[in-house]
């Protein structure tokens, strides 16, 4: 990769010094006091790196060692973004169009009574099917996967509700964007995203080759009790069958080579900052040209209409695959601080990716250390969405 992604200096791009080391300074405190044992943190604006640290130690392979702006982090569902990216691409060519019944492209997906849900009720979570089950190593393997998707039944009526779809449907875009084009889907992140912008440690799917480079996943701290989830007057989170152990399933090689579509991408903080630079450079018509403005304008447009969060009852204000801040930034992943129009998508663990097009600025956040601390991880990436908001100097 060339290096001309790096600002001069954040003044050059109109960041403010000390903001950006008060952000620094956040993105390491709970490294600094013992909780996470890394952190990773690149922040960019207007197409370059403004700046980016690494905090703690890793362990690589069961090799410890100091975390570097090198390491490569799971991101989890921050993967979304990418995957949903990658089908705008499909959408801007003609090969996709977001009203298209999924069965039209993958016909085994139409058992089980499935045939009615949309390609966009797959990236707005109203498909019906959220907690599916797939194995990520079935996924490599198309005959095995559709096989999946014929098995696959409803939970509810398709577009009648939002319940978050953790993997499922982003399963169905990539087989999908296989479907369409005739390349595996880590093969056309890798070409058509990660190539054109420079993201030479962007991989969904991992090779074998990289992966003494990825930072083994840890748990750390303790749930919170039902007893602190009322003083804080929240619910409990539903549980799911996102286990401890299926996370940390992410530290076998067999997983890191699937490139889960909802879930498994490995990159640093500096390429995921980046990837959100490429979405915004594109919208100004000033990047490598991969999504034309118009694309975006429409990918980038809430659809979700009148749908709520089910645990939180707030609009969840979705777009094809992303989500967008609106009048409730924070409670959806975004800082105090975010416009209306901020974008992207968090992950499991604390994993944070979004960009500001009021700003034109992009964050990239990772870590190692899944807190099951479920309020304290959400103020963290309040916190720190927060600082890196309002980088820009006044």
């Amino acid at each position: 990769m060339e290096t001309t992604w790096q600002a001069e200096s954040p003044e050059s791009v109109g960041i403010d010094p000390e903001k950006l080391s008060a952000l620094f300074d956040r993105a390491e405190k709970e490294v600094r006091d013992g909780l996470l044992p890394s952190a990773q943190i690149a922040v960019a604006r207007h197409g370059k790196i403004v700046g980016r640290r690494s905090f703690g130690s890793v362990s690589r392979q069961g090799t410890p060692g100091p975390a570097t702006d090198d390491t490569l982090y799971c991101i989890f569902s921050c993967t979304k973004a990418i995957t949903s990216a990658a089908a705008w691409i499909l959408i801007q060519e003609g090969l996709l169009d977001p009203g298209e019944r999924v069965a039209d492209v993958v016909p085994e997906f139409e058992a089980e009574g499935k045939g009615a849900i949309t390609v966009e009720q797959l990236l707005l979570h109203t498909a019906g099917f959220p907690q599916a089950p797939m194995r990520p190593t079935d996924f490599l393997d198309p005959e095995r996967r559709r096989a999946r998707f014929a098995r696959w039944r409803l939970n509810w009526e398709p577009g009648s509700r939002f319940e978050y779809h953790p993997s499922s449907s982003m399963y169905v875009v990539a087989d999908i964007l296989e479907r369409r084009t005739g390349s595996t889907y880590g093969d056309f992140v890798r070409e058509r995203i990660a190539g054109p912008l420079g993201l030479a440690d962007l991989w969904c799917g991992l090779p074998d080759t990289e992966h003494g480079r990825v930072a083994d996943l840890v748990y750390v701290g303790e749930e919170m009790t039902d007893e602190e989830f009322a003083a804080l007057g929240f619910p409990r989170p539903p549980v799911t069958e996102v286990t401890e152990e299926a996370v940390l399933g992410f530290n076998r090689a067999e997983v890191r080579r699937s490139g889960i579509p909802g879930g498994g991408c490995m990159t640093t903080a500096t390429d995921l900052a980046l990837f959100y630079q490429g979405i915004l450079q594109d919208a100004e018509g000033k990047g490598a040209g991969i999504w034309k403005p118009a694309t975006l304008e429409s990918a980038l447009e809430v659809r979700s209409g009148d749908h709520v969060d089910p645990v939180f009852g707030h609009p969840v204000h979705r777009a094809l695959g992303v989500v967008i801040a609106g009048d409730k930034p924070a409670v959806r992943g975004f800082g105090h601080t975010s416009s209306p129009r901020a974008f992207g998508h968090g992950g499991a663990g604390g994993q944070i990716g979004w960009a500001d097009p009021a700003t034109g600025i992009s964050l990239g956040y990772c870590t190692n250390g899944f807190d099951r601390h479920v309020v304290r991880q959400a103020r963290r990436g309040i916190g720190l969405s927060s600082r890196a908001a309002a980088l820009a100097a006044d």
